[in-house]
């Protein structure tokens, strides 16, 4: 993984010395597609060929499993990097005609839609999945804690950790944005042949309607997150058949839909 923190300067008002600091990075990542330019993501640099995989997954551009040919076509020193990506036009998805206009920013999922119609989802449910067992949450959550190497160093990223039905921890990543973390996660799954596997994700921050959407299209059932639900992901986790369990700490959970 490309290096993610910056030494700064900090003094600490005690004792007035001054000790280094670190601050999680945030860059743009330009994506094309059949060199035609796509979206810029603002990004923390490192997985980026899994951010891209599981971003053109579960927005329905390409949803085969079969890998996808990427390449690096430009990295500069602070880290703006631009990658082609070529897809076969038979295969490319409807999403690709709601691309994001200019930029898609990594604390907005939505931010660069063109228009309304553009976050509109399929209207269908998942089968029914494999239930969670609540007293299991405190371990997975302490598991991703302790593999938050970015979140220890900087206090300034978001994680989300995918887990199969024996919790086992199947991948985790980290990034500024919420929902790039999860497109990382998902696209490391896709690559490696293991998003069939995919039970329960866990994520660090809220869930907003976007990371609802990314696990209906991944086919995880259950989300859990360590902080608050939005009105709207909640309404979109009881349509799509998804359990979204917020509030996850303290040996405590708020279940908010399909439990």
């Amino acid at each position: 993984m490309q290096t993610v923190t910056y030494e700064g300067i900090k003094k600490n008002a005690d004792t007035k010395e001054v000790i280094n600091d670190h601050l999680v990075v945030e860059a743009p990542l330009e994506i094309s597609i059949n060199e035609t330019p796509f979206t810029v993501v603002m990004r923390t640099p490192g997985n980026d060929f899994d951010l891209i995989r599981g971003l053109l997954y579960v927005e329905d551009i390409y949803r085969s499993l079969n890998n996808l040919e990427m390449e690096v076509i430009s990295n500069t020193e602070n880290a703006f990097t631009k990658v082609e990506v070529t897809i076969p036009e038979d295969l490319i998805g409807v999403g690709y005609l709601n691309k994001r206009s200019l930029l898609s920013v990594s604390s907005c999922g939505i931010c660069g839609k063109q228009q309304l119609e553009d976050f509109d989802s399929p209207k269908t449910k998942l089968e029914k999945q494999q239930s969670i067992n609540l007293n299991k949450l405190p371990e997975l959550f302490i598991e991703m804690r302790e593999n938050q190497k970015t979140f220890s160093l900087t206090g300034g990223s978001h994680a989300a950790a995918i887990f199969n039905t024996n919790y086992d921890m199947l991948t985790i990543r980290e990034d500024i944005g919420r929902h790039n973390a999860v497109d990382k996660c998902v696209g490391d799954l896709i690559q490696n042949q293991k998003i069939k596997d995919a039970a329960f994700l866990l994520v660090s921050g809220r869930v907003s309607y976007e990371i609802i959407t990314k696990a209906f299209f991944a086919k995880i059932g259950t989300i859990v997150a360590v902080s608050a639900c939005s009105s709207l992901a909640v309404d979109y986790a009881k349509e799509f058949g998804i359990c979204l369990i917020g509030f996850s700490r303290d040996s405590k959970a708020t279940i908010y839909s399909n439990p």
